[in-house]
C-alpha cells in the first residue's frame, strides 16, 4: 500500500492518498473472514490521516514519531488500538519510501532530516512595481547551526543528560481548557529541553552558543518580483528560514499584497481607469494625453467626433495591449477607459447672447406636455435619493438599510411608523 507521497506533500495530496488507502482497507471491500483485520487497519489509516492532515500533529510526528502521542505507541498505536497494525508503518507507507521512520520502529529505514517551519510574511507592492517587476535586497537575521559544537550544544567529548521533565521524549502532555468545564489533552514541546529530550550542564555547554545549538547570523537576501505578478502570489526563498540541527531549513515565503492605486483598478491582466473629459470634448472630440501609464508613458487618444456623435457618461473605450503584462510573456492585457464627463460650473454662461448661441447649437427641447391645468412648483436642487421613502419601512426606499451598521450602539434600528 505504498502510495509514494513525498514528505512535502500538500494537504490535497494527503487527502487523496488517505481516500485511496481507506478504500483499499475498508471492511466492506474484503471477504467476510478478513473483515476483523481490515477494520483494525481501516481505523489505523484514519488515525494516520488525522496526524498527517493536522499541521501541529504532523510536526510532532516528524520530530518524535508515535511516541509524541503515546509513550507506549508504536505497535497498536495511540488509544489502545491493539492488533498487529503498526501505525508508524502506516504513516510511513502513506508518505512512501521517502518518509522513512523512527529508528527502532518496526525496522523502518532511518528518517531523513525533516523540513523546518516556513516563515511567511506579507509584502506590500505597488501596481507600478507589479507592472515593471522589482528586485530588492534586504538584510535577514536568522538562527544558524552553531559551527563550534556542530549543533550539539555541548563542548567536545561532553555528554548530555536526559531531561527529567519529559523523560527524554522531548514532549510533555497536559490538559488545556477549551471551555467552561471542558478540557482537552494536549502534547507540546518540552520547555525545559526545547524538545531535544536532553540537556548539558552549564559547565559542559558550548561557549559560543551557550547550549542553544544555534547562533544568530545576518545575511543579505534578494527578492525578485516578476513583472505581471498578482496579489496573493507567493515568492519563495528556499531554505532561508531559521536552522535547527538535524533539520532541513524551512523557506521564507512572501505573499504579495497590492496597494490601492489612485488611477488604475486591476482585474487579472486588464486595467481600468476613468477618462475625464469636458462637456465640450464629449460633444466635439479631442486629441490629447489622457493619463500617465504605470511606466511613466503618456497615453494619448485622438478622437475626432463625426458630426452629431457624442461620448456619453460611463461609455467604455478599450485600448488593446495597454493592460498589465502576462508573466513570462511579451503579451499584455487591455486598458478599459470609462468616460466621466465634467460639466461646467454654475455661472459659466455670462450673458443672454451666449446662452442663445448654446441653445441654437444644441438639440431642441422636448415638445411641451399639454395639460388642462399647470402648477409652477418650487424645488430643492440639492436633494438626495437617500431621503426617498426614508422612515417608511418600504424596502423600495432610497437608503432604508444602507447605514444600519453605522448606528452608535451597533444594532439595527427599526423604522418609525
Amino acid at each position: 500500500m505504498v502510495l509514494s507521497i513525498s514528505k512535502s506533500a500538500s494537504k490535497a495530496e494527503i487527502k487523496k492518498a488517505y481516500h485511496k488507502a481507506a478504500l483499499s482497507s475498508h471492511p466492506d471491500k474484503v471477504p467476510t473472514h478478513e473483515r476483523e483485520t481490515a477494520e483494525i487497519r481501516f481505523k489505523s489509516v484514519s488515525q494516520a490521516y488525522e496526524i498527517l492532515y493536522d499541521d501541529d500533529k504532523r510536526h510532532l510526528y516528524d520530530t518524535h514519531g508515535m511516541s509524541a502521542f503515546d509513550p507506549s505507541a508504536g505497535r497498536g498505536g495511540p488509544g489502545g488500538m491493539g492488533g498487529d497494525v503498526d501505525l508508524d508503518d502506516i504513516l510511513s507507507q502513506m508518505f512512501g519510501a521517502s518518509m522513512g521512520g523512527m529508528p527502532g520502529m518496526g525496522g523502518a529505514a532511518p528518517r531523513r532530516p525533516r523540513k523546518g517551519k516556513n516563515e511567511e510574511q506579507v509584502y506590500e507592492v505597488s501596481l507600478e512595481e507589479l507592472f515593471k517587476g522589482k528586485t530588492t535586497r534586504f538584510a535577514s537575521t536568522k538562527n544558524v547551526v552553531c559551527g563550534t559544537c556542530k549543533g550539539s550544544g555541548g563542548k567536545e567529548k561532553s555528554k548530555p543528560k536526559q531531561c527529567g521533565t519529559c523523560g527524554g521524549r522531548g514532549m510533555t502532555t497536559g490538559l488545556r481548557s477549551v471551555g467552561p468545564g471542558l478540557v482537552t489533552q494536549e502534547t507540546t514541546s518540552c520547555s525545559t529541553c526545547k524538545g531535544t529530550g536532553q540537556f548539558y550542564a552549564d559547565k559542559d555547554k558550548c561557549k559560543k552558543c551557550k547550549g542553544a545549538r544555534v547562533v544568530s547570523s545576518r545575511k543579505i537576501l534578494e527578492l525578485y518580483i516578476p513583472r505581471g505578478s498578482r496579489e496573493g502570489e507567493k515568492i519563495v526563498l528556499p531554505g532561508e528560514a531559521d536552522q535547527l540541527p538535524d533539520q532541513e531549513p524551512g523557506d521564507i515565503i512572501f505573499e504579495l499584497v497590492e496597494t490601492p492605486h489612485k488611477t488604475f483598478r486591476r482585474a487579472g491582466a486588464d486595467l481600468q481607469a476613468d477618462l475625464n473629459i469636458t462637456l465640450a470634448e464629449a460633444l466635439t472630440g479631442f486629441n490629447r494625453v489622457v493619463l500617465a501609464h504605470l511606466d511613466g508613458r503618456g497615453i494619448s487618444i485622438n478622437l475626432p467626433q463625426p458630426r452629431g456623435r457624442v461620448l456619453r457618461p460611463d461609455q467604455v473605450l478599450r485600448v488593446a495591449g495597454e493592460g498589465m503584462p502576462y508573466k513570462k510573456s511579451d503579451a499584455r492585457g487591455d486598458l478599459y477607459l470609462v468616460v466621466k464627463i465634467q460639466f461646467p460650473e454654475d455661472g459659466w454662461l455670462k450673458d443672454e447672447t451666449a446662452l442663445k448661441r448654446v441653445r441654437d447649437v444644441l438639440p431642441k427641447a422636448h415638445p411641451e406636455i399639454k395639460t388642462d391645468t399647470v402648477d409652477e412648483v418650487e424645488y430643492d436642487e440639492k436633494a438626495s435619493l437617500d431621503d426617498f421613502g426614508a422612515g417608511s419601512g418600504d424596502p423600495r426606499a432610497g437608503a432604508e438599510w444602507e447605514d444600519e451598521d453605522d448606528d452608535e450602539d451597533g444594532a439595527p434600528q427599526c423604522a418609525q411608523q
